[in-house]
């Protein structure tokens, strides 16, 4: 990996800035646990059955800023990048894709996510998730999109490890 640009969140940023920050450090580690390796690596599984790959991480996570930011928050009736079975699975599966189309549909979902939150008056602004029935606020949203990030990033680590031995954050 290449030299970390990350940007750390404030120390004592009030709740917005905060979560922005920690959504953006997210953001950012996905893309350096990704540079400097090839379409093939990029789409190198994790392990069988598996179809886990880092390609596919930036795929999954091009769903979930949709879906959170612009279908829930935004309420814009979009399906799904990769799926039109609503099915978050199947952007796992990287493997016909390439870096130009993963990640300019991620960069692509980021900006969207990106000006929606900016829009927002309040982080008490609410949107409508139907798979649960509620509504949920931007607070929540932001919380549970750096919530996946961490989660995927995690795994993000296991997988460029096991790529080119390449450890850390």
């Amino acid at each position: 990996m290449t030299t970390d640009n990350r940007i750390d969140p404030p120390r004592t940023g009030d709740e917005r800035e905060t979560l922005r920050g920690y959504l953006e450090v997210h953001r950012a580690t996905l893309a350096m646990k990704c540079e400097g390796l090839s379409d093939e690596d990029l789409r190198r599984k994790s392990m069988p059955p598996s179809t886990l790959s880092l390609l596919g991480l930036v795929r999954h996570m091009a769903e979930v800023e949709r879906t959170w930011f612009r279908r829930v928050i935004n309420q814009e009736d979009i399906p799904l990048v990769w799926s039109d079975k609503f099915d978050f699975q199947e952007a796992y599966d990287a493997t016909t894709s390439t870096r130009p189309e993963a990640f300019a549909a991620w960069q692509a979902e980021v900006d969207h996510s990106r000006r929606i939150e900016a829009a927002a008056d309040s982080l008490d602004l609410t949107g409508h998730f139907a798979r649960w029935g509620e509504d949920v606020s931007l607070r929540m949203v932001m919380l549970h999109v750096i919530t996946e990030y961490a989660r995927h990033n995690g795994h993000a680590d296991f997988l460029r490890e096991g790529i080119d031995g390449v450890v850390g954050a």
